[in-house]
Order: C-alpha cells, then structure tokens, then sequence
C-alpha cells in the first residue's frame, strides 16, 4: 500500500494508486449545504487534498475522465447532476507575499489574482467562446469580466480559495505596529482584500459566479472582512472530515 505523504494531488494520488481515503460520499452534503461555503480547519488536516478532489469532480474539462478519477469512489457509483458542470478557478493564497508596505501587499495580491485568471483563459480556450478581458492594472476588473464570459459558454463559475487567510496570518503573527498597520490595510475601509471579496459577493448574485469554496485556519481575517463578504456559510465540523 502506499500512503500519499505530502500529496495533494488528487489527479496524482488516484491515477499512480496511493492509498485514499474515500471522503467523496459527502459531496452531496456540501451541495446541500450552500453555494458559499467557508471551511476552516487546522493545518495539515487535507484541505488541499479536499479542494484538489472538489476542483476534478466539478471540472467540466475533466468530464471525459470522470471514470478513471472516481469510477472507484462512492461519488463515482452514484455523482450528483453537478459534476464536470462548471468552470473551475483555484487560488491559493499561500502564494501571495505578506512582504512590503500596504500598497506592495496589494500589488502582489493583484498580480496573482491576474496570473491565474490568465492561466484560466488558457486552459478553457476552446470552451469560451470570448477572451478573458484580462487588465494588468487592475485585477477586480479582470475578475469581474470572467463571469461574463462563462456565462455565454452555458456553464457557472466554481471559484476556490485555499489559505484565504494566510498572509493576513503573517501579518498578525508579527506583533507589531507595522505589520497590524499593514493588516488593517488589507482588511479595512476599501483594503485590497476587502475590495476583492466584495467584488466576489457581487459575482455569486446572480452574475456567473454559481458556487465558492473558501478553506482557511482562522476565522479572524473572515470577520474583519463581514461587511464585504458575509454571505458564506461555515461548515462546522461533521459534513467533511
């Protein structure tokens, strides 16, 4: 048997046949339980694993493989009409750099959002009938032209974020004046986060965004960021483990 230490590939895990244990039965639980979901649970728990399996279950890129993934699985005997029905978006926001003043934070957390909006466009070329209208100096407005797009293609949007928390984290865990002003930066008044999920909200109303995952460790940066995204709901613990 092998055990996938460090593997958070689901693709990888299922195809070179590393031990998994099978979690997929609750996908119609978390279908069930709301189109905005927030899960936060401590590291090295599989929260990657888990948004990896959510991101190849829903991926309508990955419908001619939806045997080969899950044809073992419980989710494979008897999957939900979702699955292979959505356009797929990942960020994972351990990749964003806490280093540098508010503004630098904001430009790296931009540039990021651009890059994987760019990488998105690339990879459903021949679904989208349009071009992402991708604008390097602004993200948000990137952001806000994909839902169009997708939905001249007939499918939803399936946005995921991993470690929504984690560089406001790094900021916290410094205990000082520089990095909870950079913080509140962030998190505060028009901050770039908060910018940013509220452009998220406006997306999920009805404007092609039709479902987000959101994983983190604390639910601190998520108060902070209420009056701009207080629209998901926590899973508390049970439909995923």
């Amino acid at each position: 048997m092998k055990f996938p230490y460090g593997i958070s590939d689901f693709d990888s895990l299922i195809t070179e046949k590393y031990h998994y244990v099978d979690c997929t039965d609750h996908i119609p639980l978390l279908e069930e339980a709301g189109k905005q979901l927030l899960f936060l649970r401590p590291r090295r728990f599989g929260k990657s694993l888990l948004l990896s399996m959510l991101g190849n279950y829903y991926d309508l890129n990955r419908a001619d493989r939806f045997g080969q993934l899950f044809g073992g699985l419980a989710i494979g005997k008897n999957p939900t009409a979702e699955h292979n029905r959505y356009f797929v978006l990942k960020w994972d926001f351990s990749e964003v750099s806490p280093i540098g003043d508010g503004e630098e934070i904001k430009r790296n957390l931009y540039s990021y959002v651009n890059d994987r909006i760019s990488a998105f466009s690339n990879y459903y070329r021949e679904t989208l009938p349009d071009s992402i209208r991708l604008d390097p100096q602004d993200a948000l407005s990137s952001f806000r032209s994909l839902p169009v797009a997708v939905q001249k293609a007939g499918y939803p949007l399936y946005l995921l974020i991993e470690e929504y928390d984690n560089f406001s984290n790094e900021l916290m865990m410094g205990h000082r004046a520089t990095e909870e002003s950079r913080y509140q930066a962030l998190l505060s008044g028009e901050g770039c986060m908060k910018a940013l999920f509220k452009t998220i909200k406006a997306a999920a109303g009805g404007r092609g965004l039709g479902k987000v995952f959101i994983t983190g460790v604390s639910p601190v940066a998520m108060s902070d960021l209420t009056s701009a995204y207080n629209v998901a709901k926590h899973l508390p613990a049970g439909p995923v483990q």
